[in-house]
């Protein structure tokens, strides 16, 4: 197993965020993350990748637990994460957000081996290299926040709504880009507000309610779910 999450919880406050959160990832799956506003999905991204600490639990990542470790340090281990809301450097070139991508690597070598990698799966940034980052369209930021974090050579990658804000042409070259990622053998959590988007690329998904898993399985099965049809996806028989 790739990842493990075992029981934990989180507050914010008092207020708890997450209630006993347990969840899976095993090498080269994409999992997907359902649920409302609040639910408590991103606090789950923000767990494992060190931003928010749990009260309580464990995570596990390749075996070792990771649930007290900073965030730079659970990246060196290569865990990615693209947060929602892009967070490029602005004022930064598109090559020089890349570059940072891999400030926990050495090799300049590998790391040129893998810009010349990401431009070729990401054309539009090679073609906005010198240019501000600030200055890109919503989804050539989101574009280059997800390039910028395989740059890491992450082995498991956390997107935290991709798509948001995006138009429907960029929602599905966002899709293409994740089903490469997956191809690669880079294993994904995905929280998309286009549950049914994030269900076709998923293997299997979890459903979250007011911080609880309240429902998991195999990700097509959860398609044809009459629960989630009606909740998630605008339908119901």
């Amino acid at each position: 197993m790739l990842l493990e999450v075992r029981g934990i919880s989180a507050y914010y406050g008092k207020a708890e965020a997450l209630k006993n959160i347990t969840l899976t990832v095993e090498e080269g799956e994409v999992v997907a993350l359902i649920g409302s506003n609040g639910a408590g999905k991103t606090t789950t991204l923000r767990a494992i990748s060190g931003l928010k600490q749990p009260s309580s639990g464990e995570i596990l990542f390749k075996d070792k637990s990771i649930t007290n470790l900073t965030p730079h340090s659970i990246v060196a281990r290569g865990i990615a994460h693209v947060q929602e809301g892009r967070h490029v450097f602005n004022e930064m070139t598109v090559k020089e957000n890349l570059e940072l991508g891999a400030y926990t690597r050495s090799n300049r070598l590998e790391i040129g081996k893998d810009l010349e990698r990401v431009n070729e799966s990401f054309p539009i940034l090679k073609e906005r290299y010198r240019q501000r980052a600030g200055s890109l369209s919503g989804g050539e930021q989101q574009m280059l926040a997800m390039a910028r974090a395989l740059m890491n050579r992450p082995t498991l990658l956390l997107l935290d709504e991709p798509s948001l804000g995006l138009s429907p042409l960029l929602v599905r070259e966002i899709a293409k880009i994740i089903k490469d990622i997956s191809a690669t053998g880079v294993s994904i959590i995905l929280i998309e507000q286009n549950a049914r988007m994030a269900l076709k690329l998923a293997r299997r998904a979890y459903v979250l309610e007011l911080g609880s898993i309240v429902l998991e399985g195999e990700a097509y099965k959860l398609l044809e779910d009459e629960r989630v049809k009606k909740a998630y996806l605008g339908c119901a028989t």
